[in-house]
């Protein structure tokens, strides 16, 4: 949500500034800018509406000369889409430029307060208010840049990631960050700005990620120092990124979504990667060994999740409940921040979060910690704010992730809740040992399943254009397959902008058979599991009302292929591994309908791959 660009150094910014603008469109925008002082001292702002592509375009005949520069993708979040309210933002006097990400809850009583001493606004936006409000402390005071920005950072209230220059210091670049990430990447004699690493692995692999409250000072001459808002030193904490250039790019896909689906079976290698022995018969998590008591002793679990990471955390309930027999809580982490949850000692709170970002995971992480739960974190992003403020816990390890809807980091995310309920359950003694090395054993094997069902990827695609047609479309599933169900009618949602829902299939005769006539497709999961008979009649009702079924089956189904309209054949195994080979089929399905559709998958309109923001 939101992607923040910055260069400072002896090469010519623009060409840094705009490739990092693109290294940042997964993250979801819908406008981009450009500010730079230029070689005659001139602070230059270009911006417009829409893709970089149209920025570009909009700076072919402009001055873009210079070696120090923000820049700006902005997610609209106060006033529509446009080039008066995309980033960057002057002050009223033109010396001052910025770029924000997060928003400033304060900002309408603050503009009006700035109104009063006779500021002009020419946007809608929270972000100008907070550089007018910067430079009326400055005049007013008498004051640096940087104390500036301190007194007006103690004033305001929300969440930040900022940049700001001054074209009067044309050798410094002031960053501050609060709930909402900034990293500063240092090379030699030069320093660089991001949201995330993406847009600097190329150009170093050293790396600050700045804590919350926390300001940098980046100046050409001087370094880089480190001190929050009330002015104390803060130790500069320099970290080595692991991100190989070829995981940011294509690879010869025609989308990033599609490459990442592929990914799978080598991601959750690398997922499992020292976790299951080469043995296949044991799984070991350092978290579960080194905080071993506070989570055997756990009373119960709450995981706490957003989107496609709270459908992980409902496969994540039964597989905990399964094999550590502990009572399990799945909560929206939006809705369990803004409530009175009863949560305390003895309590395990699991935050799940592709990004590490998540405003109301982090927000649902502190609120737990403040009543005294310990916080295991599965997240994908190292590094990220998330697993800074957990106790515990356990990366997922499948890689950047760029396509906005998410598909290896969901595949990821069950890895790891299944090795957490493996390893937990195996300490407590509640599983049954043969059990134990049977689902390890399996688990193992996911790579190789999911391999085999990438080959249906054709089949896929034909299907996809008979169904492009569709409105609506209804996921059924039942016990491990349900939040399946949901993760499959999310992704259609996402990228296809097709009317989608999931539901238990067994709730479909409690409302959503009214929906059942020839014009609705339903993808029902109907693998041989324990409940196949129950799915199966499920199935002969809706083909009862003329529906039009898409079955995943079992390898070898000679019943329901017989009736449903289309068959996709699934591997053979354990139950509790269906999610990790039944979601594939999906992810496929809605990614080839959006492409029929002409829609830009890796980018869907309105969304944002690390939301940041509420």
């Amino acid at each position: 949500m939101c992607g923040i660009v910055g260069y400072i150094g002896t090469k010519e910014a623009y060409p840094i500034l705009i490739k990092g603008l693109r290294r940042l469109e997964y993250r979801g925008y819908d406008s981009a800018g450009v500010a730079m002082i230029n070689d005659n001292g001139d602070l230059n702002v270009y911006k417009s509406k829409g893709k970089v592509d149209n920025l570009c375009e909009f700076c072919s005949d402009k001055n873009v000369s210079g070696t120090i520069g923000i820049a700006h993708t902005r997610w609209a979040t106060h006033g529509e889409p446009s080039s008066r309210n995309a980033h960057p933002h002057y002050s009223q006097s033109h010396n001052l430029a910025i770029i924000h990400n997060g928003i400033i809850e304060n900002y309408a009583d603050i503009k009006e307060k700035l109104r009063e001493k006779g500021v002009q606004f020419v946007s809608d936006t929270d972000t100008e208010v907070l550089v007018q409000l910067i430079e009326y402390i400055m005049v007013k005071k008498n004051i640096s840049l940087l104390e500036a920005v301190q007194v007006a950072l103690y004033q305001v209230i929300g969440a930040y990631a900022i940049a700001v220059l001054d074209k009067r210091d044309p050798n410094q670049i002031i960053a501050a960050r609060k709930q909402s990430p900034l990293v500063v990447g240092i090379g030699k004699d030069e320093f660089f700005l991001g949201s995330d690493a993406s847009p600097i692995v190329e150009y170093t692999d050293k790396v600050v990620y700045l804590e919350d409250g926390n300001i940098a000072v980046i100046r050409r001459d001087e370094g880089m120092h480190v001190m929050s808002i009330l002015g104390e030193e803060q130790e500069l904490k320099v970290k080595t990124v692991d991100i190989d250039l070829g995981q940011i790019e294509k690879g010869g896909y025609p989308h990033f979504m599609l490459k990442e689906i592929f990914e799978q079976p080598e991601c959750l290698k690398n997922c499992m990667r020292g976790r299951v022995n080469i043995e296949a018969d044991h799984v070991t998590l350092s978290a579960l060994i080194d905080y071993r008591r506070q989570m055997l002793e756990a009373k119960r679990v709450i995981i706490v999740a957003c989107g496609t990471s709270w459908h992980a955390g409902l496969i994540g309930k039964q597989l905990i409940e399964t094999f550590c027999r502990i009572p399990v809580e799945v909560e929206y982490a939006s809705e369990f921040r803004y409530r009175n949850p009863v949560v305390g000692k003895g309590d395990v709170v699991i935050a799940i979060s592709q990004s590490g970002e998540t405003a109301d995971t982090l927000a649902a992480v502190q609120l737990a910690k403040e009543h005294g739960a310990f916080i295991y974190g599965v997240c994908n992003a190292i590094g990220s704010s998330i697993p800074r403020a957990t106790d515990t816990g356990t990366y997922i390890h499948v890689g950047p992730e760029i396509g906005v809807a998410s598909t290896k980091a969901f595949t990821g995310q069950v890895t790891v809740l299944t090795m957490i309920a493996l390893a937990m359950g195996e300490a407590k003694g509640t599983i049954d040992r043969d059990e134990y090395l049977k689902v390890v054993k399996g688990l193992s094997e996911i790579p190789v399943k999911i391999t085999e069902v990438l080959q249906t990827n054709e089949k896929v695609a034909d299907l996809a254009r008979t169904f492009t047609y569709a409105h609506n479309f209804l996921y059924l599933g039942r016990g491990y397959s349900y939040p399946v169900a949901l993760e499959g009618a999310l992704k259609l949602k996402e990228i296809s902008y097709i009317h989608a829902e999931g539901y238990p299939a067994a709730e479909m005769k409690h409302g959503p058979i009214a929906l059942i006539d020839s014009d609705m497709p339903v993808v029902v999961i109907a693998t041989h599991n324990a409940m196949y008979e129950k799915v199966l009649s499920n199935i002969q009702e809706i083909k009862a009302r003329q529906g039009r079924v898409i079955a995943l089956v079992s390898k070898g189904d000679d019943t329901i292929s017989k009736i449903a309209d289309e068959v996709i054949e699934l591997p053979d195994v354990q139950e509790c591994l269906e999610p990790l080979v039944a979601t594939i089929p999906l992810q496929l399905l809605a990614y080839h309908v959006a492409v029929c559709k002409g829609k830009n998958v890796d980018q869907p309109r309105n969304l944002a791959k690390s939301v940041t923001v509420e």
